[in-house]
């Protein structure tokens, strides 16, 4: 077993260094070497190593800038294997070249990247990251929450990494603004919180996005949706019905919406709205907007409902919002009502109905002592489809109704399902259904078919059902 695989197992000691209890540098290292090459490892031998990997880390450091964009890496990793080189050579440190070249990729992975989290941020099979604290790390995998054998030093480890990450993107977090949301160069979405708010120490997590977004027939592939419906819903984007993708927390939401704005076409021009931005749109006219939090000074605010306001003068045809949280439902309705046809927005709900009863209290949250009945026209008027989204018990993402939202009866909106997903049981620990239609054709059909789109009556299951 080489040296390095000996000092990973022993990662945990990494805080008692015993390079601070006193002897030279010198003394040290030649101690060190002496170890190396006439005794097994041990417990001071890994210390002292890890000393070692601490005391060229920090001279690195010492000579790289601490607000480097860590999006842009190539010319500075090539600066950090020259100055790498030039350290071992100037203190005769004598490592195998395995060894040595490992040692460098663990120092690069403190400097460049994420430290201990970067390798599981390139396992492609990893959807989240979770620090809770230094010492414990889950990921999740295939739905399903795993602890990994992964720790940081200590809790200041930590903070330098969350710092490495929001640094680049003129972010903060301190006890004044101890929670952040933030993202990774590849789009993956970060929000951190940081004592005194997080009880267990800072608080990382990650929501990862795929190097090769997932593309429509690997959503059909995975039983998320159906092909029927799925083909419904690219019609409703290209007839520019207004859609509302609503679900919980890590059900797919943004994934799906990524998918169906693709169905835009690309000679419009798009406007996306986000706190953080991670669609990944692949049309040519696209405009992104993100929100920015106030300056350590309480100053500079902006909000998704200034944005969305600032859009309307921005001749969009497509207004892509990534989440509606706040008063800023109350805009995005005006925006549908007010010619442009086409929008996309998430929010988070439990199902189509409760996606309007939180369309209204969010709009209420503006302030405005609209009346109930006033918003729910709006929202009637405004909102033509709601897509549900759920994480399934087996960790699965499925569409779970796809309704249509068909007018108001006195002070009710009136909502009719077209499609609902039926469960028919479970096999080896995993759901087994499919996304059903119910036989209803929605009211908007004239308006798809106006757009040159005709849909034939078997995706709403109409010849399905005479042949039963």
């Amino acid at each position: 077993m080489s040296l390095l695989k000996r000092i990973e197992q022993g990662q945990g000691g990494s805080q008692n260094m015993p390079g601070d209890q006193g002897g030279g540098e010198g003394s040290r290292l030649s101690s060190l070497q002496a170890r190396r090459t006439s005794a097994p490892a041990s417990g001071p031998q890994v210390g002292s190593y890890l000393d070692l990997k601490t005391r060229v880390q920090n001279k690195l450091l010492a000579e790289l800038d601490p607000s480097m964009d860590i999006g842009k890496t190539d010319e500075v990793r090539r600066t950090i294997q020259d100055l790498f080189e030039q350290i071992l050579s100037e203190e005769n440190i004598v490592l195998s070249r395995p060894e040595r070249a490992r040692l460098f990729e663990q120092i690069a992975a403190e400097l460049l990247g994420l430290g201990p989290l970067q390798p599981l941020l390139e396992d492609e099979t990893i959807t989240e990251v979770m620090v809770n604290g230094a010492k414990n790390i889950y990921i999740e995998r295939k739905g399903k929450l795993h602890r990994v054998p992964v720790t940081f030093e200590n809790n200041d480890h930590v903070m330098r990494i969350i710092d490495r990450i929001v640094a680049p993107l003129g972010r903060r977090i301190d006890e004044s603004s101890p929670y952040v949301d933030a993202r990774l160069p590849d789009g993956s979405r970060v929000n951190a919180i940081i004592p005194p708010i997080s009880l267990v120490g800072p608080t990382l997590t990650i929501r990862k996005f795929s190097k090769n977004p997932i593309t429509v027939e690997q959503l059909i592939q995975f039983g998320s949706i159906s092909p029927e419906a799925l083909q419904f819903l690219k019609a409703c984007v290209e007839s520019k019905l207004n859609m509302v993708i609503a679900g919980g927390t890590g059900s797919g939401k943004t994934t799906l919406l990524n998918i169906l704005s693709g169905f835009i076409p690309g000679d419009e021009r798009i406007l996306t709205i986000e706190n953080a931005a991670e669609l990944q749109l692949r049309q040519e006219h696209v405009v992104t907007l993100e929100s920015r939090p106030p300056n350590i000074e309480g100053r500079g605010e902006i909000t998704i409902r200034q944005l969305v306001v600032n859009s309307l003068r921005m001749r969009p045809d497509r207004i892509v919002v990534g989440e509606i949280r706040d008063e800023a439902a109350l805009d995005m309705l005006q925006a549908m009502n007010t010619g442009h046809d086409g929008s996309l927005t998430t929010l988070h709900s439990n199902s189509p109905r409760d996606t309007l009863s939180r369309l209204e209290t969010m709009t209420l949250m503006a302030g405005m002592e609209l009346p109930a009945k006033a918003i729910r026209e709006q929202i009637s008027s405004a909102i033509d489809v709601v897509v549900q989204q759920s994480r399934m018990r087996d960790g699965t993402r499925k569409v779970t109704y796809i309704t249509e939202v068909s007018g108001m009866e006195g002070d009710v909106i009136t909502m009719t399902d077209l499609f609902v997903f039926e469960q028919t049981g479970i096999e080896d620990g995993k759901i087994v259904g499919r996304l059903k239609p119910t036989g209803l054709r929605p009211k908007f059909i004239d308006k798809i078919e106006a757009s040159g789109i005709n849909l034939p009556p078997t995706i709403f299951g109409v010849g399905e059902r005479r042949r039963y």
